[in-house]
């Protein structure tokens, strides 16, 4: 059965009663993933559709932009990550400040009961309702009056006791850490962008990149990274890479992000692409001369391809 999507809580059309995970969701990591798998389990013994209920632009976008975290993930990614979820339906309700505005008992009646909802799920720092208002206790309370039931689950914690949060997975990011972020994904990072003519100096270096713009903010630390890139929507073709992030300090140039594949020659421009960042090699750093950064990247190319190898085996 194919994912339904649709964008406003007035035009969902759900054909049975449904058990719904209500949350910003960016990143899907594996907190959010548990809340996804209790809909879907709700879902299942009710003989209902299990709905996910996310938001764009992310709440705080509208009425805190000084205080928007960077996006994990972009929009299409994260309908993707959904999908392989194997919920039912998605809700991407368009959050402006005519919906901020609706009152906690309005958006359980309007939303919640338009989505026919029995169950609906919740994270334990839930909050939703003009001026962040309600939560998930008093969820629990419209809800045993609408008739719906509420679960709030708690956090779930990794290894060391910590919450994994997307809060902590930005930071990761930040820090270069590709194995914390991993670890609280349960999957590789991955983004999307799509490759933009750029300044040809990567070809006549003799190592042709990719450039490629993403609506993705929260990105790795400046550095070169051993990569995985497919053009996406064809899964089956992966390419082995490396990947500069930063601001090419030998030439002064402009922040860039650029994929160098291994051992191919292929026409990528308009293309959009998915990288998967696999292992950090080294920070960017400024080079003598264009020899010294050619020889450099032969070396990077060298250590990304015996990572890969490793990875692959």
């Amino acid at each position: 059965m194919t994912m339904w999507i649709a964008h406003d809580f007035r035009t969902a059309r759900c054909a049975k009663a449904t058990a719904v995970a209500i949350g910003n969701f960016d990143g899907v990591h594996i907190g959010h993933r548990a809340l996804i798998e209790r809909a879907r389990a709700e879902a299942s013994a009710l003989g209902a559709e299990s709905v996910v209920l996310t938001f764009e632009p992310h709440p705080t976008r509208i009425l805190a932009p000084e205080r928007t975290p960077p996006r994990i993930t972009g929009a299409d990614r994260r309908l993707e990550l959904f999908a392989d979820s194997g919920v039912d339906g998605v809700l991407v309700q368009g959050f402006d400040r005519a919906f901020a505005s609706m009152t906690p008992e309005q958006f359980s009646r309007e939303v919640l009961l338009g989505l026919r909802a029995r169950v609906v799920i919740v994270g334990e720092n839930f909050h939703f309702g003009r001026d962040r208002s309600g939560d998930g206790a008093s969820l629990r309370a419209l809800g045993q009056e609408l008739g719906f039931r509420t679960e709030v689950l708690g956090a779930v914690l990794d290894p060391s006791g910590e919450m994994i949060s997307s809060s902590r997975i930005r930071k990761a990011l930040a820090d270069g850490a590709l194995d914390q972020v991993r670890a609280m994904l349960g999957r590789p990072f991955d983004f999307d962008g799509r490759v933009v003519m750029g300044d040809q100096r990567g070809r006549t270096l003799g190592f042709a990149t990719a450039n490629i713009r993403t609506d993705v903010e929260a990105l790795p630390r400046d550095g070169v990274y051993a990569v995985t890139a497919s053009i996406v929507g064809e899964r089956d073709r992966e390419f082995s890479g490396v990947m500069n992030i930063g601001v090419r300090p030998t030439f002064a140039a402009g922040r860039s992000i650029e994929v160098h594949l291994l051992d191919q020659d292929i026409d990528l421009y308009g293309r959009l692409l998915r990288v998967t960042c696999v292992q950090r090699i080294r920070d960017e750093r400024r080079f003598s001369g264009i020899d010294e950064l050619r020889a450099q990247i032969a070396a990077d190319v060298s250590v990304a391809r015996s990572l890969l190898a490793t990875r692959g085996a």
